[in-house]
C-alpha cells in the first residue's frame, strides 16, 4: 500500500505536489469514487483514474515550454474560474503539468512535462537551478540598489541568496535590468525590487537553467528539442552531484 499522491507521482503522472493539487481538484477516481488526498492504494488491485484514463503504464515522456502571458494563473485548475496555463496547450494529449509558478502579472517561461522527477529537481530549491528574469522597474535605479540586488536583500521570510544582476537600460521614468536568481520564493524578484526601492512594472522570465525563451510570442508553446531535454537533465544532475 501508498499513498495515492506517491503513486501517481512514480507513475510519471507529475511531481507529487501536482498530483496533490490533481486530487484536490477532484480528477482522480479509485474504484469508481472520487479520491481524496492522503488515501492510501494498492496499486496491484486497485484502479485508478486521472480524468477517466487509467495510470500505472507510463505515458512517452513530453517537454513543452510555453510563453505564460499576463492574466493567466500557473496551475492545472483554478477555483476562481481564470485563465490557466493549460488552457495554452490544447490538443496535448500527455497529462503534462507546469513545472513551478509564475505570478499573475508576471510573464515568459514556463516549462510543463510529465517526467516527475525531471519536475521535482527543477523545482527543488536545493538543486539552486538558475532562473533568468528581465524586470522592469519605476525609476532610475541606483548603483546601491543593484549593489544590494547582488548581496541578498532582506525579505520578511529571511535574506535571498546574492543574485546575479546586470542593468540593461535605465532612464529618470524607468529601469531594465537583468536578474538571475537560484532561489524560488513566492514573488520573489517583485519583492527584492521592491525592497531596495524600485517597484517592477513587468516581469519576464527569459530562461531556467539551459532553456531560454527564445522567440516564441505570448501564447505560444513548443516542444524542447531532444538536446534541449539533455541538457536540461545534465544541468540538475550537475547540482545533484554537487550536493
Amino acid at each position: 500500500m501508498m499513498r495515492l499522491q506517491k503513486y501517481m507521482a512514480h507513475a510519471g503522472l507529475a511531481s507529487r505536489r501536482v498530483c496533490e493539487e490533481i486530487i484536490r481538484a477532484g480528477r482522480v477516481t479509485v474504484n469508481g469514487k472520487p479520491a481524496t488526498l492522503g488515501m492510501t492504494v494498492n496499486p496491484a488491485r486497485d484502479k485508478v483514474l486521472v480524468d477517466g484514463r487509467p495510470i500505472g503504464r507510463p505515458e512517452p515522456k513530453r517537454y513543452i515550454i510555453v510563453y505564460k502571458p499576463v492574466g493567466y494563473v500557473t496551475t492545472v485548475r483554478d477555483q476562481f474560474k481564470r485563465k490557466t496555463v493549460m488552457d495554452l496547450v490544447n490538443g496535448v494529449q500527455e497529462r503534462v503539468y507546469p513545472v513551478g509558478r509564475l505570478d499573475y502579472d508576471s510573464e515568459g517561461l514556463l516549462i510543463l512535462t510529465n517526467d516527475g522527477k525531471l519536475a521535482n529537481r527543477i523545482m527543488h530549491p536545493s538543486y539552486e537551478l538558475e532562473k533568468v528574469y528581465l524586470a522592469t522597474v519605476k525609476g532610475q535605479i541606483t548603483p546601491t540598489a543593484l549593489r544590494q540586488l547582488r548581496r541578498g536583500v532582506e525579505l520578511e521570510d529571511g535574506k535571498t541568496a546574492p543574485a546575479r544582476v546586470e542593468l540593461i537600460t535605465s532612464d529618470s521614468d524607468s529601469s531594465m535590468i537583468r536578474l538571475a536568481i537560484t532561489e524560488g520564493r513566492n514573488r520573489q524578484v517583485r519583492r527584492m525590487c521592491e525592497a531596495v526601492g524600485f517597484p517592477v512594472t513587468r516581469l519576464v522570465r527569459i530562461a531556467i537553467g539551459p532553456i531560454k525563451l527564445g522567440k516564441l510570442r505570448p501564447g505560444e508553446f513548443r516542444d524542447l528539442t531532444t538536446a534541449e531535454v539533455s541538457k536540461l537533465k545534465q544541468a540538475v544532475n550537475e547540482r545533484w552531484q554537487r550536493r
